[in-house]
């Protein structure tokens, strides 16, 4: 009796061999056919997009930091206590501003990706800006690249040369306005620009109408400051 189940557990184990012989026999050609009318070319290319898949997958199970912020201000100086900054960032993830390198605030980007700090107050001189992004699940990402920008309210000088006077009396219509303000301020007469040279200095040929002309000369700075003068020019044949 115990001869006759080793007889049966051999045939078994037989049978079980057979089948896998079959089995890899039958992958083998299949393995061949596929060869053949595809191509051994085709059969590595497969094989390269199939790791690129596995190497795709991995990297998204990587959790990486969010990316730098963007930070958005139009302007190089102001002459308001106050601005706000707007910026651009990873939806959902918190953005923290820093002012000269001091934490100033925190705040949620938006699902569209952007964000915003309202009444940011700016120090005399210059102010500059920097923010880094961060997730609970991902960490803090890199500092943002840093904006600058000038409060400046002092209104820039302004000092007329030709005419020196408030008011005069010529018999020529061309005249010159020649005058001074500072290198970076932009000079505008009767609403002409002036050429600013880089001593500050400026001229403005300008036509006369017969009797009173009144002259308006303004300096502007880069912060919106303004210096005002007015002349009264009379040209009499």
């Amino acid at each position: 009796m115990a001869e006759f189940k080793r007889s049966r557990l051999v045939r078994k184990n037989d049978d079980t061999v057979t089948k896998k012989t079959v089995f890899m026999g039958f992958l083998t050609i299949l393995f061949a056919i596929f060869i053949i009318v595809f191509g051994l070319p085709f059969l590595i290319k497969f094989s390269v997009l199939l790791g690129d898949m596995k190497k795709s997958g991995d990297t998204e199970n990587k959790t990486l930091p969010p990316l730098a912020p963007r930070l958005v201000i139009p302007f190089e100086a102001t002459n308001s206590a106050t601005i706000g900054i707007n910026g651009f960032a990873e939806a959902k993830v918190e953005v923290e501003l820093f002012k000269n390198e001091v934490s100033i605030g925190k705040t949620t980007v938006t699902e569209s990706g952007d964000f915003a700090f309202e009444k940011i107050s700016l120090d005399d001189g210059e102010n500059n800006f920097s923010a880094i992004a961060s997730s609970e699940k991902t960490g803090t990402g890199d500092g943002s690249t840093p904006v600058s920008v000038v409060y400046d309210k002092q209104a820039p000088s302004l000092k007329l040369t030709n005419p020196s006077e408030s008011s005069l009396t010529v018999d020529y219509a061309d005249f010159d306005i020649i005058g001074e303000s500072e290198k970076d301020a932009s000079v505008s007469v009767n609403g002409r620009l002036a050429v600013v040279d880089d001593d500050g200095k400026f001229k403005l040929k300008i036509q006369l109408n017969t009797g009173k002309n009144d002259i308006e000369v303004i300096a502007r700075d880069s912060a919106g400051n303004e210096t005002k003068t007015t002349v009264a020019i009379t040209y009499s044949l």
